[in-house]
């Protein structure tokens, strides 16, 4: 429902086992719109109530930044150990609003400037 309301066209949308082994050769991964189905204790946690849900490994990546409006939990209720994670950070706020900054700080850099 998000991708459609960002209008993001449906071919370019990867399944999940399309993307999953990508994830550990990957820089930085934006997750929005996201809770349960990045949370690692699905994979990593036999115990968990989520254990065997397919999820995506966001947390193989360099660096992971969670756009949430609050810590609230998802629609299982448990808590997501991703956002505590050395490799995560939290961006707190609408996240449209917070990707509108984002491209606007982008556009302000000059191509091939260091960061």
């Amino acid at each position: 429902v998000l991708l459609a309301e960002a209008k993001v066209p449906y071919d370019i949308v990867l399944e999940l086992d399309e993307i999953n082994d990508d994830f550990a050769g990957t820089d930085v991964v934006l997750v929005i719109g996201a809770n349960d189905t990045v949370n690692p204790d699905a994979a990593e946690d036999p115990s968990s109530p989520i254990a065997g849900m397919p999820v995506l490994h966001v947390w193989e990546a360099t660096d992971v930044i969670v756009f949430k409006r609050s810590m609230a939990a998802g629609y299982a209720g448990v808590q997501n150990p991703l956002f505590f994670r050395d490799n995560t950070q939290m961006l707190f706020g609408d996240a449209k609003d917070r990707v509108d900054d984002i491209l606007a700080a982008l556009k302000d850099q000059p191509v091939g400037a260091a960061r």
